[in-house]
């Protein structure tokens, strides 16, 4: 199951009721909040790697188009990454049906505040730079290592 855990802002704004989930699998988990810079934005933290992935065009109550955005939109930013198509397959293969629930991590939610705060002032042509930027850093709860690494490091040692 792919976890996205909604703020309480974010529900309210998607008008959506959270489900209860039974242990999630980190790397299949993500906490997701608005993220308001000249124009509303979606921020998307896997709950493991940190990785991030910024999308845009959402308007409130479209739950079910920010579900398809996201996936298609990870598909193609881990592409645009280096990962090969058979893990990002196997990836989604693995995760499978998408459950809404609340957030749960004080961590992760606190490296999503992190990269809100490095947004803020940052010009970027697209939602793609400026994840890849954010992915590029380094944060504490992942041993100061870079997200797109842990991300691509944990998908390469399960799947290969």
């Amino acid at each position: 199951m792919l976890a996205l855990k909604f703020t309480q802002k974010l529900l309210k704004d998607m008008k959506v009721s959270p489900v209860e989930l039974e242990e999630a699998d980190s790397l299949f988990s993500w906490h997701v909040n608005i993220l308001q810079l000249r124009k509303k934005y979606i921020i998307f933290v896997n709950d493991s790697s940190r990785l991030c992935l910024v999308i845009g065009g959402i308007r409130s109550s479209h739950a079910r188009k920010l579900q398809e955005e996201f996936i298609t939109q990870l598909k193609e930013y881990l592409m645009l990454e280096g990962v090969s198509k058979s893990l990002i397959d196997q990836y989604f293969l693995e995760a499978g049906d998408i459950k809404i629930a609340k957030t749960d991590s004080r961590s992760v939610i606190g490296t999503m505040t992190e990269m809100t705060l490095y947004s803020d002032n940052v010009i970027f042509d697209s939602t793609y730079d400026l994840s890849a930027w954010l992915n590029k850093m380094i944060y504490k709860p992942i041993s100061y290592e870079k997200p797109i690494n842990v991300f691509k490091k944990e998908i390469e040692q399960r799947y290969n």
